[in-house]
């Protein structure tokens, strides 16, 4: 399961509720998507029907969720999509958990440490790298630095600036 939006508040009285989205693919929101709500330890499958976007968030509407004591019920939950239906990221886009565990080394087989996951900054992506003793190392992911990924051997291939690794 992703985790792709968390409810804010309903909007209006007719049962929509406003949604932080966390996807970098917000057009994924299409009515007939099956969304799992969940809020301390309370689940429910939900079916979207309506989707649009209000300043910067979504407003969405549910099959069912028809008022606003519907749409209240829901504030504070977490929406998440089952892997079947996560959109099938274009070339070059990477979901975090695809590289986790990867091995992250320099062109001549040098290891740096393992891939933990990507990082979404305001500067851009970074790629969080398990360096052992060194610690967790944060590492501009971007083209030039990020060299290439070898999904099938599981292994990322760095150019790090000098002492990146050193810190």
């Amino acid at each position: 399961m992703f985790l792709v939006g968390i409810v804010r508040r309903p909007h209006g009285r007719e049962g929509e509720v406003s949604v932080e989205s966390l996807t970098s693919f917000p057009g994924r929101f299409r009515p007939g998507l099956r969304l799992l709500w969940q809020k301390e330890g309370e689940e429910r499958t939900l079916s979207l029907s309506a989707a649009r976007p209000h300043g910067g968030r979504l407003l969405l509407a549910f099959d069912g969720v028809s008022d606003l004591t519907g749409a209240r019920a829901l504030a504070g939950g977490e929406l998440f999509v089952a892997d079947e239906d996560r959109v099938p990221p274009p070339e070059g886009f990477y979901y975090s958990h695809d590289i986790q565990g990867f091995r992250c080394e320099d062109g001549a087989g040098r290891l740096f440490g393992a891939a933990v996951g990507l990082e979404q900054t305001a500067a851009g992506p970074l790629l969080s790298v398990d360096a052992g003793r060194k610690g967790l190392v944060l590492v501009p992911f971007v083209e030039g630095i990020v060299v290439r990924i070898d999904s099938e051997a599981r292994r990322i291939v760095l150019d790090p600036p000098e002492g990146l690794f050193d810190l």
